[in-house]
């Protein structure tokens, strides 16, 4: 089997490459390929890889290339992980929107539709010369945002699954809590991807018991304060959010508290500095215990399961997994063309449209949770539009109907704003 990683000079990448080297009864990878053109860190990054994959004994073959069509050329997958324009654009995202009021973060609001504005068009980009490459690779995307990015992707016919690693962080989270094994948690995960909230925490699989009522009154305390929301959300939720719904819950809070600190991306960027200088020791031969505090946390649990389901016949992965995928009728009020981030089967025989996730069905949603997700959709159809076609009308009209925007006078600001940060990535401006 042959894996291929665009973005494999990533500080993520030894997190994937632990997962790859534990977890190889599962995905029994031969080949992996790390893609990426800024070869400097490429070959310390891969140079560590092989160092793990080393001491666990690992007998696949680690290579690296900053030719995309050589190194995706046979693959059975393509994981894509990049950045466009770096830590540099993201501190950006982060910063231009708080002059406005407004929530600075690299996926959620108007940075998050910057990041989009420059990635869809490079993934797509990326996509079409895998396709012709290797024609049936499956691309699995873990490049935010990844519910507009998956979106594209479908939308433009390839073999896409987005995925992301909030869920299977709640998983283990709530395992460790109820003090039972995390693969006998299953989460009634629904919503989109950054906007998700846990229905149901149940016990050994979809139909099981619901221990969620028990975990808020034993531990909702502790929960909360993970999310950084008040434990009385919690209660009167009775249903736990993403993290990510903080920047809606309490968006004025979170924009006072960026207002008054360091960016993530400047305390990133100094986290990837150190961590690059770690890589380069020719004695480490694991990942540093640094990388746990640089994101992507389960990251490689996830994407070895989901790529085995896929590639596999599903005996060595979990056979239903939180995948982005197409709607297709699962949540009634949205069109079948959005993607949504929900529990699904995964596995060879697929559905319907051929191979490929199916989501499990899912109850009727309060419109408490079904209005925020109708409109953050329709945001997400104006934002890809705008990624798709440019114009600065386009981008304004995304702005103008997000939930965390949604004033004239502010889409405008932000649309001005946005545009002269990021011209040097966005062709048409």
């Amino acid at each position: 089997m042959k894996l291929a990683v665009v973005g494999g000079g990533s500080t993520y990448t030894p997190e994937l490459i632990d997962g790859f080297a534990r977890l190889r009864d599962t995905l029994p990878v031969s080949e992996l390929v790390l893609i990426d053109p800024a070869e400097e860190r490429l070959e310390l990054v891969g140079a560590l890889a092989r160092r793990i994959f080393a001491r666990q004994d690992h007998p696949g073959k680690i290579t690296t290339t900053s030719d995309l069509d050589a190194g995706a050329a046979g693959a059975d997958a393509v994981l894509l992980q990049l950045r466009i324009g770096g830590q540099a654009a993201r501190l950006q995202d982060e910063t231009w929107p708080l002059e406005c009021g407004c929530v600075g973060q690299e996926t959620t609001g108007a940075g998050g539709l910057a990041k989009a504005l420059r990635t869809v068009p490079v993934v797509l980009d990326i996509a079409e010369r895998v396709r012709r490459a290797s024609p049936d690779a499956w691309i699995i995307d873990f490049t935010n945002p990844v519910g507009i990015v998956t979106r594209a992707l479908l939308g433009a016919g390839h073999r896409a699954v987005g995925l992301c690693n909030v869920a299977i962080g709640l998983q283990r989270k709530f395992a460790a809590l109820l003090g039972v094994d995390p693969s006998g948690i299953h989460l009634d995960h629904v919503g989109l991807n950054h906007l998700t909230w846990e229905l149901g925490v149940r016990k050994g699989g979809p139909d099981g018991e619901d221990l969620l009522p028990a975990l808020l009154a034993e531990h909702g305390g502790a929960v909360a304060a993970d999310l950084r929301l008040p434990r009385a959300v919690l209660d009167r939720l009775g249903v736990v959010p993403s993290y990510y719904l903080r920047y809606f819950y309490a968006h004025d809070e979170v924009v006072r508290e960026l207002g008054s600190k360091p960016s993530r991306a400047a305390e990133v960027a100094a986290m990837e500095r150190e961590l690059l200088a770690l890589y380069a020791d020719p004695a480490l031969d694991e990942k540093p215990a640094l990388l746990a505090e640089r994101g992507g946390a389960f990251y490689s649990e996830a994407a070895v399961d989901l790529a085995a389901a896929l590639l596999g016949d599903g005996s060595g992965a979990s056979p239903v997994q939180v995948v982005n995928t197409r709607n297709a009728g699962t949540l009634p009020f949205l069109p079948d063309d959005a993607v949504i981030e929900v529990q699904a089967r995964v596995d060879g025989a697929g559905g319907p449209d051929g191979p490929g996730p199916v989501p499990l069905a899912v109850p009727r949603l309060d419109p408490l949770y079904a209005g925020l997700i109708a409109h953050v959709t329709a945001y997400e159809d104006l934002a890809l539009d705008a990624a798709l076609r440019g114009s600065r009308e386009r981008v304004f009209r995304a702005l103008l109907a997000h939930p965390l925007v949604g004033q004239f006078d502010l889409a405008e600001g932000l649309t001005d704003r946005l545009l002269a940060h990021n011209r040097e990535y966005l062709a048409w401006a």
